[in-house]
């Protein structure tokens, strides 16, 4: 199945007293650059994360919040005031301030003052949180979410691969009506020398041997059988790498870029319209395709 890079997972899972949340987003990204957000508990956590993560993605900006709240809803951090601590600022402000009477420094110590030094006031995880959680508990929840995430993921990448084949089918459309207008095109190059040799000569004779190797060597230049040969082959193997399914978005880029190389090609040697006018229709479809294919997995 083709995927999307584009998705959104959540999950919890509920413990006897705290919950443990995850939300999972990805969006498009050549490679797979993971973000994780932990609880300062989990921080140990990180790289079993990771590791869970690149076992099911392949590509993309993946972007993953765990919290953790009790079951009571609870908060699993607490605040811890360090009462020593503040009485030793307090003391050191208050004999400095004793020091430096008369030099205009002295006045009360506000609370504030003393809440603002450093490690007066400090933030700690409740023993319940690191007591309860494991890997397994995150493992579950982040399992869980990822599971959205990929099947949100399918989706649209399903919905992807049905426009580009459609798309796929347009092109062939397109590389077949330059199958057709290339003969057409070589025997008007042929008419044009022709009218034009007889033009300068006048009245004079004609040489035909000299027109047909004229002719010959302008349609060996502007042949395209072998740019029609690979734009169909380039084509079968798009259709299939749709079919096979998977991380299909690199091998679909490098697919598109040999196509586009190909009817560059084709564009470069037309001097017939309607053949002008095929390669640029089909430049317009390879860009439509390549639109699609950077959001694919």
């Amino acid at each position: 199945m083709v995927r999307s890079m584009t998705g959104f997972g959540r999950a919890e899972v509920r413990g006897d007293t705290v919950v443990v949340s995850v939300e999972a987003r990805s969006v498009n990204h050549r490679h797979l650059d993971v973000a994780i957000r932990l609880p300062r508990a989990l921080a140990a956590l990180e790289m079993d994360a990771r590791r869970a993560i690149g076992g099911r993605l392949e590509r993309g900006r993946i972007d993953v919040t765990v919290q953790v709240t009790t079951a009571a809803g609870q908060p699993t951090q607490r605040v811890v005031a360090d009462a020593g601590l503040a009485r030793e600022y307090v003391a050191r402000a208050g004999a400095l301030a004793a020091e430096l009477a008369g030099s205009g420094v002295g006045g009360e110590i506000p609370l504030a003052w003393v809440l603002e030094r450093p490690g007066v006031v400090r933030i700690e995880d409740a023993e319940t949180v690191d007591a309860e959680i494991s890997w397994a508990t995150l493992e579950q929840a982040l399992g869980r979410a990822l599971d959205e995430l990929v099947e949100r993921r399918s989706a649209e990448g399903e919905r992807l691969a049905h426009e580009l084949r459609s798309l796929h089918g347009e092109l062939g459309t397109i590389v077949e009506t330059m199958a057709v207008r290339a003969p057409i095109g070589a025997r008007r190059r042929e008419e044009r020398l022709r009218e034009r040799i007889v033009s300068l000569l006048g009245g004079a004779a004609v040489d035909e041997a000299r027109i047909l190797t004229e002719a010959a060597v302008w349609a060996d230049k502007a042949d395209i059988a072998e740019e029609l040969t690979r734009l169909r082959a380039h084509l079968a193997e798009l259709a299939l790498v749709l079919d096979k399914g998977g991380p299909v978005g690199r091998a679909l880029d490098f697919l598109l870029q040999e196509l586009g190389r190909e009817v560059n090609t084709v564009a470069s040697k037309a001097d017939d319209l309607e053949l002008s006018q095929a390669a640029l229709a089909g430049k317009g479809v390879l860009e439509k395709m390549r639109e699609q294919v950077q959001n694919l997995e």
